[in-house]
This record gives structure tokens, sequence and C-alpha cells, in this order.
């Protein structure tokens, strides 16, 4: 058994494949070396090969036996997810752990993808829509433990139907938390899907609640050449034990992906303070991400966005 701070127990994981999307920092970093630490390969798909290059690096430090594959993602790019789904469906090797980690968070001025659709949109949901889609034979193959990481943004607001994209007018932070909403109906819908088709595959949610990740820092490619106010006071929070750290925030994904007791269908987050910070739990669905009928709109349109780019869906 492995262990992670707040004592939680990751299971024995050798002979396990797990991909997570954005394991190059933050959460996700955290993400790749716990799975690696309980014996899993872990393949880490990265848009900046450099940055992979020196995740990998970090991990083995701390586990110099990890089984890491690095390969190429951008997630903003359909074409580039088909590219990488259609690749690992020829090599057959059945995936057991997926984590839909990476993410982007609110570009002050509107962005877009290389296919055309809203940044966010794209990236947080499209992106991820079309990875889990494009590999679904292989979660098939591994019964696989399907978990879609969230954000406690999508608690308000809802998907932005009349204008997916964001073409009229445009607000990061409700571009946001449409996209995470987006998601979420997703990985609820696969669940349902999965169980009335047999698929074998247990697909949930988590949110990492609120810590100091690379989200809200300075990144000058979405245009944001300096670290927000925000995440400057999520850092003295976090100095302070009321909100996480990258290690906690990783957990309730890691439970939930992981852990034998965790649903499908379910959404997992920190307990403390308002699924702030603290130990995993499970917690109440978030009532934005409860219409069945609007999953499957998420997922019958998003199958439909994504088709362009050859990834099969069903």
């Amino acid at each position: 058994m492995s262990r992670t701070p707040l004592d939680l127990t990751v299971p024995d994981l050798s002979g396990r494949r797990a991909v997570v999307t954005g394991a190059s920092d933050g959460v996700g970093l955290v993400l790749a070396t716990r799975l690696a630490a309980a014996g899993a390969e872990v393949v880490m798909p990265v848009r900046n090969r450099r940055k992979g290059e020196a995740a990998v690096t970090r991990i083995r430090e701390q586990q110099p036996d990890a089984r890491l594959v690095l390969r190429e993602l951008d997630l903003s790019s359909l074409a580039s997810v088909a590219a990488l789904t259609r690749a690992m469906v020829a090599e057959g090797e059945p995936v057991h752990v997926l984590i839909n980690n990476a993410g982007v968070m609110t570009p002050p001025e509107r962005q877009t993808t290389v296919d055309g659709h809203e940044l966010q949109l794209g990236t947080n949901h499209l992106g991820h829509v079309a990875l889990t889609t494009g590999l679904l034979p292989l979660l098939r193959a591994g019964r696989a433990h399907v978990t879609t990481q969230i954000s406690v943004a999508a608690r308000s607001n809802g998907i932005h139907w009349e204008d997916l994209d964001w073409e009229r007018s445009y607000s990061g932070f409700r571009a946001y938390s449409s996209s995470k909403i987006a998601v979420g109906m997703f990985g609820l819908e696969l669940a349902r899907r999965s169980e009335a088709s047999d698929w074998g595959i247990t697909s949930n949610l988590s949110h990492p609640g609120v810590a100091p990740t690379g989200l809200l820092s300075a990144r000058p490619e979405v245009g944001r050449p300096r670290d927000t106010p925000q995440v400057r006071l999520i850092r003295l929070l976090s100095r302070l034990g009321v909100a996480g750290t990258p290690q906690t925030a990783a957990q309730p994904a890691l439970y939930a992906a992981t852990s034998p007791q965790a649903r499908s269908g379910a959404l997992y987050g920190p307990s403390r303070f308002g699924g702030v910070s603290g130990p995993p739990t499970e917690q109440a669905l978030y009532p934005t991400l409860t219409d069945v009928g609007e999953a499957r709109r998420v997922w019958e349109t998003s199958a439909d966005l994504v088709a362009r780019a050859g990834v099969r869906t069903s």
C-alpha cells in the first residue's frame, strides 16, 4: 500500500496503466507521483515536452523505479487528441485509470482553440470528451476508473447553450464555470451509459477545493502576464491552513480514481470549510449537474463537435 498525506491509502496498482492529463505540474504532478508510487505505469500526455521531462525528473527523484511514459497532447487541438488516442488504441494496452485533470482558467480576454472553440470550452471540456471517447475501447478493456476533475465554480451558472463559444459576449469566470459543468455532466453521462451497456467503466467526478496551483498564476500564453490577486489570497489562506495545498487538493481525485469504495456517478471533494480543503469525502452532486436530459444533450452535442477530429464516440 502507498500512503499520501492525511493518511489516504492508495491500493497496489502494479500491472495497471494510468493516464493523467495536466501531469507536468500542480495537482496533476502530485497525482502522477502517487500513482507511480503505488506501482502503476503512468502515461503523462503533455503539451510542453520540456515541462514534461522536468516532471519526470521530479517524480523519479522521489520514486526511482517509477514507470512513466511521456506522450504529446494539446487538449486545445482536437486533431492532437485524435492522434494520441489513435496511437494508443493501435498499441492495444488497456487503460485502468484515466484522470481528466488538466485545465485552463479565466483568460482575461476571449481566446479560441485551433478548432475555433472558446479556449476553456475547448480545453477543459471538448478536449477531455475527445480523449475519453477516443480511448473508450482501452477503458472498456481495463474496466477503468475514469475520474473527471471539475471545480467549485461548477456550483453556479450553467451551460451557455445560447452561445457555447462566447462569441457575442465574454465572461472569463462564467465561461470557466460553464466548461466545468459541461465536462461534469459528460462524466456522469459516461457512468450512466457504462451501466446501461455493461462497459465495466466506473466514472465519477472530483474537485480539488481551493489551493494555490497554476490555474490563476501568471500564464502569458493565456494573456495573464502576472499572478492574479485571487491566487495571492489563496496562497495566504493556504499558509494559514484554511485553503489546501497541491498535495491535499489532489486527494479527492486520487481517492475517486483508485479507492474500491469510490462509486460511479458520485462526486468527491475536500471535507473542510465547505469543500475548500481537508481529506476527501463523497459530496452531494451540485444542482447544476443533476439534469439527466441536459447531460444527454451535452454528450450528443459534444460528440458532434469532436467528430471533425475523427474521434469515435459510443
